[in-house]
């Protein structure tokens, strides 16, 4: 046996060193353009006549250590390693040797304080040939990291959150096309931020960290990787600028690629010319380059050998015999412009062939190709029964092939080979039939768009609705608006919590394809498609201080055939000027694709650029290049090539044709029809908005928000939300409601001086030591037992009760706000002597009092100008205010002024325009904004 007593595993002679090369194809017969050259003979050993067989797994063999990498650390590691690479105007620091030294490969990079640790693993067993690379990516932000604690019940880490979902897929889109083709050994990367200092991004690091750690691992690939991100200030591109610089930049681009080629972009800006967008490209160009000529050194010091005997691809003859059986009936099923009539067609035909190469004696369903050998019982993997999901690039309507199990021994080819030729064969005619005839599988031109229809206003309850269709891809877009409390949460290192606004949520549900499948949680896919069609409308949103809402959009594919995510851009503009969002412009977007090698099937060479993509021509082209904007400029845009990468010609190409189907596609959509109705629905809730003093804040919430508590129950709003700053912001469903609340708010609010008067205000409790009285809705003040009567008091309850009306006075504010009232200061005094004797104390009742008992001893005349005097004095307006109200002792009024029988009366009717008086002068100085009525679109 050839087993290694060191550790029991099968030990291989060394590979040759691993050159870079472009991605294999898969068609391997000699008249197929896109086949490398192909060697029957293997140069390394085949174990599997030593192996007992057992119906199962495939085999493959994993190298163990290579001769000529450096051995000389503890017990057989390799030494550390660390290099610096220039990025920018900065160094990152690249380390591998350190930590995780029983993986694959494993590295840690460091920008500032910023350190991200990835690690690279494959499994030891292949799984079953498929038609997608086995490769799960995991990108996580520990906590530690910033010195925090997660704030959830557990104190750690949970499932990924949605910004780690999308860098998990930043780091999924570019490594997927440097794969090889027929290794199914299940790889892994993890990725961990271990410190953060809020300065230096960690994303644009992952995506290197993790082509870093692949290029020194064992997985065979055919290029090296690295990301960075592209800022915009003035007019300087900045080579992974910090956070503090972005928050001044008018782009948001992430970009990867190889030493050569752009393999990934993604990026968000507020309406950028496709000039600009070129240009900082070709700068994140230049420095990927960099960075990738200096990992090339790296690899080749620390490097691992890569595992080419493991790569296992299906005969070269088998291509030649579904072309034979299938070619006519494929070129006709590729011709039907139904999505599932196609498909259904396409289905039929792989059967027909599977049954004709089975009675040929080629392949058997119970039998399958030899070369995929068993192992031993130890090899077994526990786990096997569960589910992996495989994050992969594959647009909508795509048909995955399902694994089947392998068998003992096999007749000729195996069932899975022949699903993945037939596959493989169908991308191929599909390309052709672009090229030659120019005609796509629907009959549409390279740079034509499909038929759009839409229409708004289809669910009358929903505060905004439209149904977006073009072609077969077909999204319901719904608006949801509301107050602060439906703002998405957003937990973040830095910890200080950020709240969203505006969010767009995607759902991809498997009947949009007419399949059965899965319906549950989001998967990745949705999270990165809903944040490319938010990222996309939320240049065109009004500020918070024109628009309050929070606003909510639903996107639901209902019907799918490529580009559902730009639908959600062209179906969520629309519904949000049918719900009255006051949109600064329209917004569309557009997926483009591209055919590479046209010379392949009798074109010129060039990279022939198509618009408006579908299912088909994503899955089997070179590019999935998504361009969302206007006519002006670009908001967001993301880029996949599934090939080795692409120019910036071609990219220039592709942006100028996005932009002339961004024109056609916003002419197409003005024709709605049903047209939005751009005003607030009548279902929609009221925000007012009002400014108090700051300081006056805590009287609004109240002890442990008490008091904001009840205000919303008594006058039954949805929501009161106070700010730091003084704003207010009032949500209800009716106006009467928030007047209610608003003239609470006002009273709670204003700002009393003492001597101001009060009439006709109600006791609302009654404590040993005095009374509450409310001189406003909400406010209320200190009547002490000393100052309810002249007269001595035991107890307060024994001359008032809870529900009676006194007039009282502002005596006193103390420095918590709270008030001191007095009634005994508004009564009249009971003993003249004590009365002539009392001194002036400055107040205006007793200017009032002194001067009408010097008029005892004037004429009648002159008692009845005073009298006059007075009666102007409590009938004027302006001086009608409550510190400003001239009060007689009420013995002068009886005997001076009125008859004792009207009195009640006049004081009954100058007591509520009084009231109505203060309420209406504290209202009248706040500053109101009720936010409904039209929507006006930019």
């Amino acid at each position: 046996m050839l087993a290694n007593p060191n550790n029991g595993r099968l030990h291989c002679p060394k590979p040759s060193q691993f050159l870079h090369q472009q991605r294999p194809k898969c068609f391997l017969f000699p008249n197929c353009p896109r086949s490398p050259c192909f060697t029957s003979k293997s140069k390394f050993c085949n174990l599997s006549l030593l192996l007992p067989r057992k119906s199962g797994k495939g085999f493959g063999i994993r190298a163990l250590a290579e001769p000529g990498v450096s051995t000389n650390g503890p017990q057989g590691y390799p030494p550390p390693y660390s290099v610096k690479i220039p990025v920018g105007d900065r160094h990152i620091l690249v380390e591998t040797g350190h930590i995780g030294r029983q993986a694959s490969a494993s590295v840690t990079v460091t920008d500032g304080e910023t350190i991200v640790y990835t690690s690279v693993c494959l499994a030891d067993v292949p799984s079953e040939p498929s038609d997608f690379f086995p490769l799960s990516v995991h990108y996580q932000e520990r906590f530690s990291a910033a010195g925090r604690t997660s704030g959830g019940f557990f104190k750690r880490e949970g499932r990924a959150k949605d910004h780690e979902v999308l860098i998990s897929r930043l780091i999924d889109r570019p490594l997927r096309p440097t794969m090889l083709n027929g290794f199914y050994h299940e790889t892994q990367i993890l990725s961990w931020v271990l410190s953060y200092d809020g300065l230096h991004s960690p994303d644009s690091l992952a995506v290197t960290a993790a082509g870093i750690a692949v290029a020194l691992s064992e997985v065979p690939n055919s290029k090296t990787i690295a990301g960075v991100r592209v800022g915009l200030i003035g007019d300087k591109f900045i080579v992974n600028p910090t956070t503090k610089e972005m928050e001044d930049s008018e782009l948001d681009l992430l970009l990867a690629g190889t030493d050569n080629a752009i393999l990934m972009i993604e990026g968000y800006c507020d309406f950028l010319p496709e000039e600009k967008l070129l240009q900082a490209v070709e700068v994140g160009q230049e420095a990927v380059r960099a960075i990738c000529n200096e990992v090339e050194a790296l690899v080749k010091k620390c490097g691992k050998a890569k595992m080419l005997d493991a790569i296992k691809l299906p005969p070269p003859e088998l291509y030649n015999h579904v072309e034979e059986i299938a070619g006519d009936e494929l070129v006709r099923a590729l011709q039907i412009r139904d999505k599932i009539p196609r498909r259904k067609a396409l289905l039929s035909l792989e059967g027909e062939v599977l049954t004709i190469l089975t009675e040929k004696g080629y392949v058997s369903k119970d039998v399958a190709l030899g070369g995929s050998e068993t192992i031993p019982d130890i090899f077994e993997d526990e786990d096997e029964d569960e589910e992996v999901v495989v994050d992969g690039e594959v647009d909508e309507g795509d048909v995955h092939i399902k694994p089947s199990l392998r068998k003992s021994t096999p007749l000729f080819f195996s069932e899975v080979d022949v699903k993945l030729v037939f596959k493989e064969v169908t991308s191929k005619f599909l390309r052709r039939r672009i090229v030659e005839g120019g005609r796509r599988s629907d009959g549409r031109s390279p740079d034509e768009i499909r038929p759009i229809n839409s229409k708004c206003g289809l669910l009358p309850r929903a505060h905004g609705s439209a149904l977006f269709t073009r072609g077969e891809t077909q999204s319901l877009a719904v608006v949801t608006l509301g107050d602060k409390q439906m703002a998405q949460r957003i937990d973040n290192l830095v910890g200080v919590d950020e709240w969203k606004r505006f969010y767009l949520q995607y759902t991809f549900p498997p009947s949009c394809v007419g399949e059965v499948g899965r319906n549950g949680a989001p998967s990745r896919r949705e999270i990165g498609h809903g944040m490319l069609a938010e990222r996309a409308l939320e240049p065109i949103l009004p500020s918070e201080d024109d628009f309050p809402y929070t606003v909510r959009v639903e996107s639901t594919i209902t019907e799918s055939n490529g580009s559902s995510s730009m639908a959600s851009v062209c179906g969520g503009c629309l519904a949000l000027q049918d719900a009255g969002v006051p949109i600064k412009c329209s917004i569309v977007g557009i997926a483009m694709g591209m055919v590479l090698e046209t010379e392949e099937f009798g074109g010129d060479g060039a990279p022939l650029i198509l618009s408006d993509i579908t299912g088909s021509e994503d899955a089997s082209g070179d590019m999935d290049f998504k361009v969302a904007g206007n006519e002006d400029g670009v908001t967001a845009f993301q880029m996949d090539i599934k090939v080795s990468g692409i120019t910036l010609p071609v990219m220039r190409e592709a942006l100028l044709q996005a932009k002339n189907g961004r024109k056609h596609i916003i002419a197409e959509m003005l024709k709605c029809s049903p047209p939005p109705s751009r005003t607030l629905s009548k279902y929609a809730p009221l925000i007012h908005i009002m400014k108090v003093k700051p300081e006056k804040v805590n009287l609004i919430i109240g002890s442990g928000g008490k008091k904001v508590k009840s205000i919303i129950e008594e006058t039954g709003v949805d929501a009161i939300d106070t700010q730091e700053d003084g704003i207010v912001k009032i949500t209800a469903r009716d106006l009467a409601s928030i007047e209610k609340s608003k003239a609470i708010i006002t009273n709670l609010t204003m700002v009393p001086t003492i001597g101001d008067i009060y009439r006709n205000c109600e006791i609302k409790s009654i404590a040993p030591y005095g009374v509450f009285v409310e001189i406003a809705p909400g406010r209320e003040g200190l009547c002490h037992i000393s100052e309810l009567s002249s007269n001595w008091l035991a107890k307060a309850e024994d001359a008032f009760k809870v529900g009676d009306h006194i007039d009282v006075k502002l005596i006193e504010v103390n420095e918590k706000g709270q008030l001191r009232l007095s009634h005994r200061a508004l009564l009249p005094d009971t003993d003249p002597e004590k009365a002539s004797a009392k001194q002036p104390t400055g107040d205006a009742k007793d200017v009032v009092g002194s001067q009408e008992t010097s008029d005892k001893g004037l004429p009648k005349k002159m008692i009845s100008i005073r009298k006059g005097d007075l009666a102007e004095n409590i009938s004027s307006p302006k001086n009608n205010t409550a510190e400003n109200t001239l009060l007689p002792q009420k013995k002068f009024i009886r005997r001076l002024v009125t008859p004792a029988k009207d009195r009640p009366n006049i004081n009954k009717d100058k007591t509520k325009k009084s009231s109505s008086e203060v309420v209406n002068s504290v209202s009248s100085n706040g500053e109101n904004t009720l936010v409904n009525g039209e929507a006006n679109i930019g």
